[in-house]
């Protein structure tokens, strides 16, 4: 048996699943915390990575590996291969300032043109653009950047800081993958080239940048063993591998906050900045949009009501769709799409037939799902296929949240089983790289609620919210 491993280096973890590359069956695993906070040592990530593959059974009889990470996030690198200052994460916002004086200078229609996005707080070029405003000296130090999925894949590979790696600081063996590059700003997803005038206006001047490689490209192998090494992707796109997506797929993930993306052939470029034209791991191209509010909407109503999911679940079912005319509009902490940084939730359609605990628990399930279906109908606006749904995430294993997806998209909605679909995605990658080809495991289905779509919960929504519709 063929043994590849796949890793999820997230915000808040790294997990490692070690899979059969034949099959894809779990044949083991392993996972370690990373720091809180939005900026973080990246050493505190190698550490995390060593730890999780230890207790995952070490890579000795592991034929290949792969690594997927959280985006954006800025590491910038010396002469040396010293970290300078500890990472901004993509959930940094500091960095807003630097993104729209990045826009303003180059405008949102060339950036598209350009780079297939508009950036905003959380793309590597703000971070860079705040480091050279903010902290001079450092910009001036910085000699590579590398993303946290390139940097672990670097160190994995044996470089690193001088005097404390076998391989020492050799900043051009530094990879990327498309997708991770497709998260900076200043690549371009269909040329397949950095554009160094838009990298220089954020940094300020010339730097290393990795190299980036295609999908079954190999990036070497591990220091002090023959596993070899895959190019890795961003988390999105990892997502999607695992997921075994294609062409007609449109992932909706309700996690704390919520994606929507989808595969497609095409490039896309979006110059509202609404819809990210994200390149994905396999070779095609990923549009996405982020949520800040989605799963911590119903955690802060079962708070209100003093409930436990399964029983907001419950009692949304007892309410007919549209909630009896009751509609949340859930921006609890501002809203990223659409993009309102400022806003806060708010009922309308209050009445004393409206104002029942049944009614408050389906405008909250179908006020989340309205907000994530915005993000839906963005990315289909750029011509985008969708056949069918994709719903993932841990408020996606409630059956309220299933059933009332599929009144809320019109395409039939399919509920996975729950998996570590990024570190799954790193593995099918891993197994690429190995063979050559591209592996088809078999994913499976927890749900597949019949089709009931109904327009009134989408019509309300817009019509009563009047921010929903905001570009």
């Amino acid at each position: 048996m063929t043994l590849v491993a796949g890793v999820d280096s997230s915000t808040q973890n790294c997990k490692v699943v070690i899979r059969d590359a034949d099959t894809g069956r779990l044949v083991r695993s392993g996972r370690a915390g990373h720091p809180p906070g939005t900026e973080v040592d990246p050493a505190r990530w190698w550490e995390a990575l060593q730890a999780a593959i230890a207790e995952a059974g070490g890579l000795d009889d592991v034929a290949a590996i792969a690594i997927a990470g959280q985006q954006h996030g800025l590491i910038a690198l010396d002469a040396d291969g010293r970290v300078i200052r500890p990472a901004l994460l993509w959930n940094d916002t500091r960095s807003a300032a630097a993104a729209r004086d990045l826009v303003a200078e180059v405008g949102a229609e060339d950036y598209a043109r350009r780079t297939g996005t508009v950036p905003v707080a959380s793309f590597t070029a703000s971070k860079l653009r705040w480091l050279r405003d903010h902290e001079p000296d450092n910009a001036a130090a910085v000699a590579a950047v590398a993303l946290p999925h390139d940097w672990l894949t670097w160190r994995l590979r044996g470089y690193g800081p001088a005097g404390s790696s076998p391989l020492g600081p050799d900043l051009d063996a530094l990879v990327t993958d498309r997708s991770d590059a497709s998260g900076t700003a200043y690549w371009n997803p269909v040329t397949g080239d950095y554009d160094l005038e838009l990298f220089g206006r954020a940094l300020g001047h010339a730097a290393i940048l990795p190299r980036v490689l295609g999908p079954s490209d190999r990036a070497g192998t591990v220091a002090g063993i023959p596993t070899v090494v895959g190019p890795g992707a961003g988390d999105n796109a990892g997502g999607a591998l695992g997921l075994g997506a294609g062409r007609g797929d449109v992932v909706v993930s309700i996690g704390t906050s919520g994606t929507v993306f989808a595969v497609t052939g095409h490039p896309t470029r979006d110059e509202t900045g609404t819809v990210a034209g994200f390149a994905d791991a396999s070779g095609l191209f990923l549009p996405l949009i982020a949520t800040l509010n989605a799963a911590r909407v119903l955690d802060a109503v079962t708070r209100i009501l003093e409930v436990d999911h399964d029983e907001l679940g419950r009692l949304a079912l007892e309410a007919p769709p549209g909630s009896n005319g009751l509609v949340l509009q859930p921006y609890f902490e501002g809203e990223r799409t659409p993009n309102l940084p400022d806003a806060t939730a708010t009922l309308f359609g209050l009445t004393l037939a409206s104002t029942t605990r049944p009614s408050l628990a389906r405008a909250a399930i179908e006020g989340m799902l309205c907000g994530l279906a915005d993000g839906f109908e963005a990315v289909r606006g750029q011509g985008v296929e969708s056949a069918r749904v994709l719903l993932i995430g841990g408020a996606a294993q409630n059956a309220a949240v299933q059933r009332i997806a599929a009144q809320t998209f019109e395409p039939p909605v399919v509920v996975p089983e729950p998996g570590e679909y990024v570190a799954d995605g790193a593995a099918v990658q891993a197994a690429w790289v190995l063979t050559g080809e591209r592996p088809r495991w078999k994913v499976s289905i927890a749900a597949e609620p019949a089709p009931d779509y109904r327009p009134v919960i989408r019509d309300q929504y817009t019509r009563l919210s009047p921010r929903a519709a905001a570009p």
